[in-house]
């Protein structure tokens, strides 16, 4: 298998392949510091085939003589240096701290060291596996989660960083909740998944996904106590309406689904939207788009609210067991910011609110 001559990226690349191996009985579910760090700690990607190859490898690491590994260690110390001393003094570490891995010593097999400096690292036959308590959980998402997924990437070129990060933090594997007994309430579970349907459809996957963006988006808005929303849909009519009750106005949702930026807004047609139904003002939610949809919109009763935003805002309702969602403070928002991108000022009233909760 080809190596790198350094290690150039985070080490997420072979977080996946770690648990699989652990899980496989030709390696005696187990892996060796030297192992990782001579061999998965370069792993770019992984597919049924580079895996197979990686086992082969590691059984044939495993015949050599500690003298052997430390020859092949010195072949490419400046590489290896590296690899070792981020698996066995950090990753494993952490890992191990948390619970999820049981690390065990073991001799040291020679000592490398670290450029021109005094500093040398150890390259060690520690070893890792999983602990007996987690390997049904462990096998279950294997089951349900391959670990031939990409990992998530906060340096993805074609997501903005904070999207990816919101992706990491409201992933809850229902095998992970039942495992912990937090899925007490089905309907709690069922909720939590809309947020994600509603991120989800906005960008109108391979063309298919707008109308079930408008069914998710009026789920969402019916998910306040004091609004009750209406697909609408069709030519010359808004895709939701919606009225406030508590206020007794209503108000129109234009469901924006798009894979690139949204281009443009046409205020008149909106404008024709909202006079159908006597509404107020018109909420356009989207994915994404130009700067310039915001002058399609300035002096006119529109906002624009990114989809993330709002599902990000329903998911902490929603997960810290609100149950009467109010209206009000987006109603007050909405007004006061008429003609603009309101996404900034509902994701700073979602951060005041819960992140003192976390």
């Amino acid at each position: 298998m080809k190596k790198l001559a350094i290690i150039t990226t985070h080490p997420i690349q072979y977080y996946a392949p770690i648990f699989k191996l652990l899980s496989d009985s030709r390696i005696a579910n187990k892996l060796f510091a030297f192992e990782v760090a001579y061999i998965v700690v370069f792993i770019q990607e992984i597919t049924t085939d580079i895996y197979e190859e990686l086992v082969k490898e590691i059984l044939d690491l495993r015949e050599l003589s500690n003298e052997e590994l430390a020859e092949k260690f010195q072949e490419d110390r400046h590489a290896y240096v590296n690899s070792a001393y981020e698996w066995d003094y950090y990753v494993s570490t952490l890992f191990s701290g948390a619970g999820v891995l049981e690390k065990t010593q073991g001799e040291l097999i020679c000592k490398l060291q670290h450029g021109t400096t005094k500093t040398f690292r150890k390259v060690t036959r520690n070893v890792v596996e999983i602990p007996t308590q987690l390997k049904e959980l462990v096998n279950n998402l294997e089951i349900n989660y391959s670990f031939l997924e990409k990992p998530l990437l906060l340096n993805d070129p074609e997501r903005l960083k904070i999207d990816v990060i919101k992706e990491i933090y409201s992933f809850y594997p229902r095998i992970l909740l039942d495992s912990i007994g937090e899925v007490e309430n089905e309907l709690k579970l069922k909720l939590l998944n809309l947020p994600k349907l509603i991120e989800q459809y906005s960008n109108n996957n391979d063309g298919k996904e707008a109308y079930l963006f408008e069914d998710a988006l009026t789920d969402g808005f019916n998910m306040f106590y004091n609004v009750e929303a209406e697909k609408i849909g069709g030519a010359g009519n808004t895709d939701i309406e919606c009225l406030y009750l508590t206020k007794k106005k209503k108000f129109a949702v234009d469901a924006k689904s798009t894979k690139n930026k949204l281009s443009g807004i046409n205020s008149g047609r909106l404008a024709g939207h909202r006079d159908k139904i006597g509404g107020e003002y018109t909420i356009v939610v989207a994915p994404r788009y130009v700067p310039a949809v915001l002058q399609d919109i300035q002096a006119s009763p529109i906002v624009i609210i990114r989809a993330s935003t709002f599902s990000e805002y329903l998911y902490n309702n929603i997960d810290n067991d609100i149950r009467e969602i109010d209206f009000k403070d987006f109603d007050s928002i909405i007004t006061n910011n008429l003609g603009t991108d309101i996404s900034k000022n509902i994701s700073n009233m979602t951060i005041e609110r819960f992140a003192t909760k976390r």
